[in-house]
């Protein structure tokens, strides 16, 4: 099988390149062909000898990902893309548009991409968690995700604003693979998208938090609560029974320590489960006296989860209870729900059940 040339940092193919007898500058030609021109084979980089073409092309696979189904939501503001990998398996990755008429003000082109196929999380609600895991993605399949949507918005004159690692997978549980997908696509000689722009979202893995911090990068950390007690938690987050909320809260404090960061804790809102008075004033409890925002986000259908969203007067209330205690809270509408744009639930209906 072909190396993915989006697995090679810039240093590595330069590298590559010299064994090859090229000089550095090629390598920078082709760096910014695939990161700003954002071509995606060999024969359209034209500003390269025809022998070098040929020798890319017998060397690197530069299409990982094959698109296998495309939905585009009813009111055209949400597409999701269900991509085959060369071993067969399946990911997800899905955009989002916001217009500044609808979005505070300001236009935005949000990708969600995975960083696994399947996720060992096994979290009771989610699509993903249900299929179990598969494999890590390697940083090239999850930079190859991007510079899909990226070629498909350059086509309409359009760019990505935001990227949050929210798909399938557990980003912290493929730590490597996910920051040096972030680093290549950070590249000033490159894609050069901003760090402030991304968010990984974690289950909580508590080593890689603290870990994270320690790296004081300028990524956004968002963490999946969900509820406020170990019981509660540990019933549907099997996380937390490795990680409980005591630790996690403790390293998510350290983080915001190390940082100076905002944290977001990431709440689906099911109705009757999470969504009363009572649990709203509980979560602004352990919450306070730490910097952070609560994303409230009316739980997503699966068909492993019996559970229902919140009502928008259900979801109101939860709100404002937060934000009387001092907890900045939004409740995020929910996107591409009539084409299955949770995470994994699209790929969950079209291969087997569960996997193995």
């Amino acid at each position: 099988m072909k190396r993915l040339i989006y697995d090679l940092d810039l240093l590595s193919l330069t590298e590559t390149l010299n064994t090859w007898g090229q000089p550095a500058y090629r390598a920078v030609q082709i760096w910014q062909g695939l990161y700003r021109n954002f071509w995606n084979s060999p024969e359209e980089f034209t500003n390269l000898p025809k022998s070098l073409r040929e020798h890319l092309a017998a060397e690197f696979d530069f299409q990982p990902l094959t698109p296998t189904l495309k939905l585009d939501s009813r009111d055209g503001q949400t597409r999701k893309t269900l991509f085959r990998l060369p071993d067969g398996r399946q990911i997800e990755a899905v955009l989002m548009r916001y217009d500044h008429e609808t979005h505070q003000g300001r236009s935005r082109r949000t990708l969600c991409i995975s960083t696994q196929a399947g996720c060992a999380m096994g979290c009771v609600f989610c699509a993903t968690g249900q299929m179990g895991f598969q494999r890590h993605l390697t940083s090239g399949e999850i930079v190859a995700q991007v510079m899909y949507y990226a070629r498909l918005l350059a086509q309409q004159g359009e760019t990505v604003t935001n990227i949050v690692l929210m798909g399938m997978g557990e980003p912290f549980h493929n730590y490597e693979n996910t920051m040096k997908a972030i680093d290549q696509l950070n590249d000033p000689q490159g894609y050069s998208f901003g760090a402030r722009r991304f968010t990984i979202s974690t289950s909580g893995l508590v080593p890689a938090i603290r870990r994270f911090a320690a790296e004081k990068r300028q990524v956004n950390l968002a963490v999946s609560l969900h509820a406020v007690s170990d019981e509660a938690r540990s019933a549907m987050m099997p996380v937390n029974k490795k990680y409980p909320l005591a630790e996690l809260l403790s390293a998510c404090r350290e983080y915001v320590q190390a940082t100076g960061r905002r944290i977001t804790f990431e709440w689906a809102l099911i109705e009757g489960v999470n969504d009363t008075p009572e649990a709203a004033r509980s979560l602004a409890n352990l919450l306070q006296g730490l910097l952070c925002h609560v994303n409230a986000i009316p739980l997503n259908p699966t068909h492993g989860y019996t559970g229902r969203a919140s009502t928008r007067e259900r979801a109101a209330i939860f709100k404002q209870i937060l934000e009387q205690n001092g907890i900045p809270c939004t409740v995020r509408v929910r996107r591409g729900i009539d084409i299955q744009a949770g995470c994994g639930q699209l790929a969950s209906r079209t291969e087997p059940f569960p996997v193995p």
